[in-house]
């Protein structure tokens, strides 16, 4: 329970330090008779959104489907790719791995702003 209060909503970052977004989920394999174990770190605007009512994620995979079509699931960084926690999660990945809903807001928002 500690590495999700640690981990979730944390600020995800590719080896070379560009931001990919919030980690929004921790895929754990359960074991017979033994502990779990984290397989996983999960990030994606509709996971968020599940967290907080099931209609917003409804809407969330709508909107991914028309702005971000064939990336509908969430991207999964195995466990072994993270590489550091702390103020951030860093992960041994490519940015342009990340989350479609990040490249949308980028490309259709943030640089239309002057100045960004």
């Amino acid at each position: 329970m500690e590495l999700g209060r640690e981990i979730l909503d944390q600020q995800l970052v590719d080896r070379s330090g560009s931001n990919m977004g919030k980690v929004d989920g921790v895929v754990l394999e359960l074991r017979e008779n033994r502990p779990p174990r984290v397989c996983a770190i999960l990030t994606g605007g509709h996971l968020f959104s599940r967290r907080l009512h099931p209609r917003l994620e409804t809407l969330a995979r709508l909107l991914t489907r028309r702005f971000a079509p064939g990336r509908t699931e969430p991207l999964r960084i195995p466990w072994e790719k993270v590489m550091k926690i702390g103020v951030d999660v860093k992960a041994d990945v490519a940015a342009d791995e990340g989350s479609p809903w990040e490249h949308w807001v980028r490309d259709h928002i943030l640089r239309r702003i002057p100045g960004a």
